[in-house]
Order: structure tokens, then sequence, then C-alpha cells
């Protein structure tokens, strides 16, 4: 069983992913990643407004729970960018009539009869049908309320938007991962067990530096995935994202088959296996034969001029034990395990005030000590009215004999909302928040700047996925690379005036000649300066001195 998707020809410039390049706006056919919420996301492909589509004169519509939103608002716009709601016609669409004629009719022949001759209809007057589905999509209009944001299709967000298929690898996982097998533009790298493809987006792109031409080596990945139909899904997924000449998928249990491409070898420095037992595939990925050392034929998928790292990721303990045991009777070193614990931070602004409106992220207190006591003030002045109203009242009431008065009074005091104890309600106003009062707040920064940057981790953290067992395979070291290296790390040894490389004799003899070589050189440095002495003389007295 090997099935192989070849990439294709290199005659034509191949059409660069969006995952690589996505460009500054939006495009139609392109993949856009809809963020409904924080952690709701939906994968989309952009289609060009061409009259009614599944039965809305919009065209192709998005519906959520936050609003209906048209393709046509999404193509042509920034990346990031909000997107309003929009107004859709839903009671025009062809399949609700078609249902409700269907449920009106009680005879099952005649309701046959209906459709054929509808369709009849349809067939014999193609031109209308040509005309209404190349009409012009109906002008958009925007809803009061709802919005979503668009983003790019990245490894990340497509992580959390994909169909799965399989458990598949998450960011912190594969960040990680591929940080430590060393995966670089320019690298090699082997996947088995491709899955959902979540670990193959996020791989081309830390091995991407462009797309490769006829014998020219490139950053690549090479992929293997056994079950047949999560192949053929995962080979559609490329071909749409345009990253089939940069992912090599093949349909192969490695188990048996092996990592050679027609029997090449992909030169890979960098693995990762994702399989229930990946101990009975790490044979295949030696320097040499296990069985024969000796075996000139086999070949290796290895690159042999570059160390190569591997990482397996495992569920259980018991898996890890016998990946370990298999790593070390194949020779691979540096070996250890990780376990990936992440934990999610929320940032958010906290707005401060007692003014402010009982909203989301509104924290109803003093926001400063003048504040405060401008509050208690009004309070304290509000208490004191009431209480002088209320003596009042009491003395009112004393020095009036009249029944009809009291009842009256206690009537009104009952309508007036007092307590249990005599005393009314105090109410605070709390004003609304409102462009103009944000406008009038003295530090003049817009309303979403306000307040204080705080953060709230997850209150449980996300732990085991899976064990992570990394390791290394150095490159096969001869006794020529030895040599080799040795006089490249260390040049002096191919000279001969090195302390260490020559004999006792030899290091006395070579002294004794520096000395004389120093004595020679006072004695000259003395005969120079009696000369220069003389000459001295010589001008001073006029004699010359013998």
């Amino acid at each position: 069983m090997d099935d192989t998707m070849a990439p294709k020809t290199r005659s034509q410039t191949p059409k660069i992913s969006p995952f690589l390049e996505p460009g500054k706006t939006t495009k139609v056919g392109s993949l856009a990643i809809l963020q409904l919420s924080r952690d709701n996301l939906q994968p989309v492909y952009l289609k060009a407004p061409s009259g009614k589509h599944d039965g809305y004169a919009e065209g192709a519509v998005v519906n959520t729970r936050y609003g209906s939103f048209p393709h046509s608002t999404m193509i042509g716009v920034p990346w990031g960018s909000q997107i309003r709601a929009s107004k859709v016609d839903t009671g025009s669409r062809g399949r609700n009539n078609k249902r409700k004629r269907n449920k009106s009719d009680d005879d099952g022949k005649e309701a046959s009869a209906t459709v054929a001759e509808e369709k009849t209809e349809q067939e014999s007057t193609p031109a209308e049908v040509n005309d209404d589905s190349a009409a012009v999509a109906k002008k958009i209009v925007a809803d009061v309320s709802g919005f979503i944001h668009i983003l790019p299709p990245t490894p990340e967000v497509w992580t959390s938007s994909l169909p799965h298929r399989t458990q598949v690898v998450y960011t912190p996982d594969y960040s990680y991962v591929l940080h430590r097998i060393r995966a670089r533009p320019g690298s090699v790298l082997i996947e088995a067990g491709a899955g959902s493809g979540s670990f193959s987006h996020a791989s081309v792109r830390a091995v991407y530096n462009g797309y490769p031409s006829e014998g020219e080596r490139k950053g690549k990945v090479y992929s293997f995935e056994f079950h047949e139909q999560r192949f053929h899904k995962m080979n559609q997924e490329l071909k749409e994202h345009n990253l089939n000449s940069l992912v090599h998928l093949t349909h192969r249990d490695v188990y048996n088959g092996g990592f050679l491409i027609d029997g090449k070898s992909p030169e890979a420095e960098a693995i990762f296996l994702d399989l229930p037992a990946p101990w009975e595939a790490l044979h295949h990925l030696s320097r040499r034969n296990p069985k024969n050392p000796e075996d000139k034929e086999w070949v290796s998928p290895l690159n042999p001029k570059k160390s190569a790292h591997i990482c397996t990721f495992s569920p259980c303990i018991e898996q890890v034990t016998k990946t370990v045991s298999a790593m070390r009777r194949l020779g691979w070193v540096d070996i250890d395990m990780v376990e990936i614990a992440n934990r999610k931070y929320h940032t958010s602004r906290e707005r401060v005030g007692l003014n402010l409106s009982m909203d989301r992220g509104v924290n109803n207190s003093a926001r400063d000590v003048d504040e405060a006591l401008s509050r208690l003030t009004e309070i304290e002045a509000r208490f004191r009215e009431h209480a002088a109203r209320s003596k009042e009242s009491d003395d009112e009431m004393d020095g009036d004999e009249d029944d009809g008065l009291i009842k009256r009074r206690e009537k009104k005091e009952q309508k007036g909302g007092r307590k249990r104890g005599g005393e009314k309600k105090v109410k605070i106003d709390h004003k609304p928040d409102s462009p103009e009062s944000f406008e009038a707040l003295p530090s003049g920064v817009p309303m979403w700047m306000e307040g204080r940057l705080i953060t709230r981790g997850e209150p449980e953290i996300k732990t085991h996925t899976s064990y992570l067992v990394f390791a290394t395979l150095p490159i096969e070291w001869t006794e020529e690379d030895e040599a080799a290296a040795a006089a490249a790390r260390h040049p002096v040894i191919g000279e001969q005036k090195v302390i260490g490389l020559v004999d006792k004799a030899a290091r006395k003899q070579e002294r004794r000649e520096q000395l004389q070589k120093a004595t020679g050189n006072r004695k000259a440095r003395r005969m120079e300066r009696a000369a220069e002495l003389a000459v001295t003389a010589e001008e001073e007295v006029g004699v010359v001195v013998p």
C-alpha cells in the first residue's frame, strides 16, 4: 500500500498559499477565518456576488447567532476588519416555497406530477434561469446590531477551526516541537500521522523558504498517512490551500514501508512521529541497516551531512517507555521527555467610576479619593435634607389634632416610599455612559482606552495532551572526518615551533640563540651610544677625540 501524491510540475509559477502570504486584503476564492467570539472560529471560502445563491438574493450568506453576513461584505476589506451584520431577504428563498408546495399536495402522485411539470418549465426556459443566476446581487443593507471579525488563515487559527478527523496537535505543543527539532527555513521534515493536518500546516510555514524549481532544494514536508479516507481529505485540503507543492503527502504504512520516496531518500533532518507505536518505525530512521550494517544498498531517509532531531507524540507513558528503549538500541542520544502545561491569560481594561453603568468590565467604585469624597458629601447633604423634612412633618403632626389630616399624611408617607423606621430611601442616580461623558473626561483618551489594564488567567490549567520524547541522531564519524575537524579547530597542529611538539634539546638550542641575539644587540647599542657621545664632545671642544 503506497499511494503518493506528487507535487505539480514547476513549468509555471505556483500560486502562493494564503497561509504563507495572505496579502493585505481579502479576495474572491480565498480562505478566511470568521471569528464569531473568542473561541468560536469558522472557516469559509469567499464567493463572488453573482445573483441568487441558495435562495438568498444577496448571494452567498453566512448565518450565525450574531446575524447574517453576505460574502460581498467580506471581500476587498483589510484582514482583521470588523464586519457588521446585514439584513437579508430570507422569505424569498426557493427552498421554503418548494417545501410549502410539497406540503400542500396530499396525493403523492399529484406532487410528483407537479414537480415534473416545474422541471419541464425550467428546462424549457433556460435563458430565464441563466439571467437569474447572472443577475446582480441585491444591495446590502446593514443591520442594527451584530458583528464578526475576519481573520487571515494561519496555522494557529486553522488549528482552532479545522474539522477534526483525529486528535490534533495544538499550538502550545507544535510550537515547542518545531523549536526542539530545529525546523527552520530550508529544512526537510518528515511527518508520520498527518491526521487532521494541524501539524502539517504549522511545519510547512516553519520550513518555507520559497517554492522549489527543477533540481533546487528548498524547505519541504514529507507527510505520511495510513488511513485512506483521511489521506484523500488531507490531499484535498492541501490543494485548496495551495500547499500541495510544499507538502509531499503519501498514503503508506510506515511501520513496514519506511520513509523513502520512490526509492530515494528525502534527506530529512527533522522528524515528527504521531503514531500509536512509534518504536516500530524507528528502525527505518537509521544511518545504516540495523539488521546488516554492512549493507551498501540500504538507503537512509536522513541527511548524511546533518544530525537528525526527532520528536514522538504519545499519550501514554507505556508508549514512552518502549520508544525510549528502541531509541537507545538504535544509537539515539540526548533523549528526554517533556509535557506541556498550557494556561491562557485574558487581558482587558477595567473601567472604574461611580458614574458608569453596570456594564461588563465596569467596576462601580470610586475612581480616586476626590470622587469618593464628592459622592459622600452628596449623600450626606441629601441625608440632612431628608432629616430636616422629617422633623418638620413630625412637628406639624404634633400640633394638628385633626384625624383626617393625620390619615392623609400617613397615606402620603406610604406613597412617598417611607421605610419601616420612618426613613425615606436615598436614591443615588447613576448616569449612563454616553459619548459626551467620555469626551468630557480629563484624560482625553477614547472610551476603549479608559481604565487600567488587567490580566486574568484561566481558572483551570489544561495540562496533559501527550508526552513529547525528543532525541538526536548524530552524523557518522570516520577517522578522516576526525582529522579534518581537528585541523579545522586547531590549525597549530601543522606548525613545528609549538611547545609540546619540539624536544628538550631543540628548545635549549633555540633559547641559546635567542640569548646570543639579545647579547649582540646590547653590545651594538653600546657601541652606537659611544660613537654618539664622541661626536657630541668633538662638536663642543673642537678637538677630535682619539
